[in-house]
């Protein structure tokens, strides 16, 4: 990543240039077994994605219809809106994770009188897998997400603090 140039997070063709936190959610299965007092992870269960962001600037409104038109649930209008939807869901693409087969499960607007030229979006996502192709192939890009930002330059200026013993503690 470059310094000074603003990655989106992708919803679907939607960019999201201003959010705020991303938060991913897993669960897994527990399996008990037979005849043991011991248990195993057996699956995953369920990924969300929740998602607080703004709208800003003169597109904000066609961001807001197509997060909106992406959110619908009928077979016949959400495919129309994104054709790839019948096969793959909604990907989502940030620094965090490649997602493929989410589906948006939950929006809120709010437009406050102290940000009237920009609007505070929360958008939940649910994986809801549509086949065992694109699951594995979701998991394939997740991975080599993973690796690339291994090789990339961090960012980030929080640098770990070494221990050293003496001196104050």
């Amino acid at each position: 990543m470059v310094a000074g140039v603003n990655v989106p997070v992708l919803i679907g063709l939607v960019p999201l240039f201003t959010v705020t936190s991303l938060t991913l959610n897993e669960g897994y299965q527990v399996a008990r077994i037979a005849g043991s007092r011991l248990a195993q992870l057996v699956s995953p269960t369920a990924r969300t994605i929740s998602i607080e962001a703004v709208l800003v600037g003169p597109y904000r409104l066609i961001y807001k219809k197509g997060l909106e038109s992406m959110a619908l649930t009928s077979r016949v209008l959400a495919p129309a809106t994104a054709p790839l939807m019948n096969f793959a869901g909604l990907p989502v693409v940030c620094g965090m994770t490649i997602s493929l087969d989410m589906q948006i499960t939950s929006l809120r607007f709010t437009q406050s009188n102290q940000k009237r030229d920009a609007i505070d979006v929360s958008i939940t996502l649910e994986h809801v897998p549509r086949s065992s192709v694109t699951a594995a192939l979701g998991e394939s890009l997740d991975l080599m997400l993973a690796a690339g930002l291994v090789l990339a330059p961090s960012v980030s200026h929080m640098v770990p603090v070494e221990r050293q013993l003496g001196g104050s503690l």
